[in-house]
């Protein structure tokens, strides 16, 4: 697999959880454990040099 598609699914699956944490309640396990996932994505994200201003709807 190659870095660019590997950055594809990465930033998908981070849209993903957003979009699953934006539904789950904030005190739930449920949610706990999707922003242990949006913070790994995260880390990721950034460390691959993807901008995540437009696209982090969380801001956590």
């Amino acid at each position: 697999m190659s870095e660019k598609e590997m950055l594809k699914i990465s930033v998908e699956e981070f849209s993903r959880v957003q979009d699953w944490m934006e539904l789950a309640e904030k005190d739930s396990a449920i949610y706990k454990s999707l922003k242990k996932r949006y913070l790994d994505l995260k880390v990721i994200l950034t460390s691959s040099g993807v901008n995540l201003t437009e696209i982090d709807r969380i801001k956590e």
